[in-house]
């Protein structure tokens, strides 16, 4: 199965954060202006406590000034360095290379799929890895590569360099655990801190363990939903990008709370994966800011 073409047009995203100060804006604006650049799109947000300041601006050229990407983020180094900024210029047609990870549940892998084969994901997905073997109908279907990794307490630190080996040799930018059941190492977490995206069920730490849903149930739980976040070594405790939930009632039974449940991860997650596709995700501290659109 053929994949979605990128889009053609050019099109830019600048991604920055620094220290809040009077003029970032206007630097920014007057440096695109300049060069003929058209603004699309403009955030921003001034972190008052932490003193930050984020923005992101998605750009086109739009006259003869415009120079190529290469010459852009040479000619914007000196502002970057004068505000002090961790900043990205980004070329929209190039999609960022994601590598999928899933176990047994599918819910979550079919919507990312679907989405991507569709065109509404921006990404690359060259290879799905799973530690079973049940999604590979699923993936090889979509014509995307599968790999069988599996994972014993004995062989977890061989298939974590192998998984490792895998995101070097096809340059994956962003990690998406589309219900991996597998805790990654703390040492691996921190070789994809902040790109790797994690999703799970909103009951944790309540009810942690086998068949949550049922755990609630028997607790007359009113509340159900789901958290994507990014992964750390602290389990289940990285930076939050989406969650969502939904109400529910005594007259639910656990399957029908699971089904529901499935639903809410797989909208959650696939939210987070394309804000993370089209760079509106930027770290502060141990939180995101996410600008939605």
């Amino acid at each position: 199965m053929q994949a979605p073409t990128p889009p053609s047009d050019p099109r830019y995203i600048l991604t920055l954060s620094c220290v809040d100060a009077i003029g970032i804006v206007a630097a920014v604006a007057t440096f695109l202006a300049e060069r003929d650049g058209f603004v699309l799109e403009s955030q921003q947000y001034a972190d008052l406590d932490a003193g930050r300041f984020f923005m992101r601006v998605e750009f086109q050229p739009a006259g003869p000034r415009f120079p190529s990407l290469a010459v852009l983020r040479s000619q914007f180094e000196p502002i970057a360095t004068r505000f002090a900024m961790t900043w990205e210029l980004a070329d929209t047609r190039r999609q960022p290379r994601l590598l999928i990870m899933v176990s047994k549940f599918g819910h979550c892998l079919n919507d990312l799929l679907h989405r991507w084969r569709t065109g509404t994901l921006p990404v690359d997905i060259p290879m799905v890895v799973s530690n079973h073997n049940a999604m590979r109908a699923l993936s090889e279907w979509h014509g995307i590569p599968f790999t069988y990794l599996p994972v014993t307490p004995a062989t977890k630190p061989d298939a974590e360099a192998r998984l490792l080996d895998l995101v070097d040799t096809l340059n994956i930018e962003l990690v998406v655990l589309a219900r991996y059941m597998q805790v990654l190492s703390p040492a691996l977490a921190e070789r994809l801190a902040w790109r790797a995206i994690n999703i799970h069920h909103s009951f944790l730490p309540s009810f942690k363990g086998a068949k949550p849903y049922h755990q609630a149930h028997a607790r007359g739980v009113k509340l159900i939903g789901a958290t994507a976040h990014y992964v750390t070594a602290d389990l289940d405790e990285g930076p939050i990008i989406e969650q969502a939930a939904e109400r529910v009632d005594h007259g639910h039974t656990p399957d029908q709370l699971a089904a529901i449940g499935r639903d809410i991860e797989a909208q959650v997650l696939a939210r987070a994966v394309t804000w993370a596709a089209e760079r509106r995700i930027l770290p502060n501290g141990a939180r995101t800011v996410v600008f939605r659109r």
